[in-house]
């Protein structure tokens, strides 16, 4: 029962896929969502995967191509995780102490700090994908990206990290993930990434180079929460999917024009 409330909820929070009511959820929901977070991605993953194989074919060019892909996602998420990456971006460069920090993130509108890092993030990602959309299966290894990148929601929402308030959807899910079951989805989104590696024709250590490079910044952009903030908020969360997926795109691009 927890397993489908949670994959309900981890899909009505993270796309705009309707779920209907899914009530007041526990955090034994909360963890399920989190874990289940990539499946939940996995219609934005093939999203993804066709307009980039659509605009090899007809013909685009790249750089078009991964504007309409990125665009597709923002519409597909509510632009959410964007959202919260500029927040997070702006209590982090907010200074001064917690309580301004986690003011500065919750009021919405964006600051310098957020723009820019809406701006060098968008970029990076466009590029990236401009560069995939050139090889003949990069479609597969965007949908990768995309899908994997949710990932970090578990990582994020271990245990051993604690929530930076105790109200709200983030208070939910953060603390609610076992390392045990933490290190197992890493384990699974790594074998995931070298196989896609493997089946678009590239080296099967760019998987798994992503995926550790993707993990271990997500790692340090938790670190930074929990000091600035005092743990990780829904936010935090969005922030870290669009971090990985920024990363993992990057390699993964990286790899397949080497």
């Amino acid at each position: 029962m927890s397993l489908t409330a949670g994959l309900r909820l981890a899909t009505g929070t993270l796309t705009v896929i309707p779920v209907g009511d899914i009530g007041a959820p526990d955090r034994r929901v909360g963890r399920a969502a989190m874990l289940l977070a990539p499946v939940a991605a996995l219609p934005l993953g093939l999203i993804a995967a066709a307009i980039v194989a659509a605009g090899r074919a007809i013909g685009l060019a790249p750089f078009v191509t991964a504007g309409l892909t990125l665009g597709a996602l923002a519409l597909a998420t509510r632009a959410m995780h964007l959202d919260a990456l500029a927040d997070t971006a702006d209590g982090i460069g907010a200074g001064w102490d917690r309580d301004r920090a986690l003011e500065v993130m919750h009021r919405g509108d964006v600051g310098p700090m957020g723009a820019a890092a809406l701006v060098i993030t968008l970029l990076t990602q466009a590029g990236a994908i401009a560069a995939l959309a050139q090889a003949e299966r990069g479609w597969l290894l965007v949908a990768a990206a995309v899908i994997c990148s949710r990932t970090a929601c578990a990582l994020m929402c271990a245990t051993i990290v604690p929530a930076a308030r105790q109200s709200g959807m983030g208070a939910v899910m953060a603390a609610s993930v076992p390392v045990g079951l933490v290190v197992l989805a890493l384990g699974a989104t790594t074998a995931a990434l070298v196989i896609a590696a493997l089946v678009a024709g590239v080296a099967w250590w760019v998987g798994l180079l992503a995926s550790a490079v993707a993990w271990l910044t997500v790692a340090l952009v938790t670190r930074t929460a929990i000091r600035v903030f005092g743990g990780v908020t829904g936010d935090v969360l969005g922030a870290g999917i669009e971090i990985a997926a920024t990363i993992l795109l990057i390699v993964y691009s990286t790899g397949a024009i080497a």
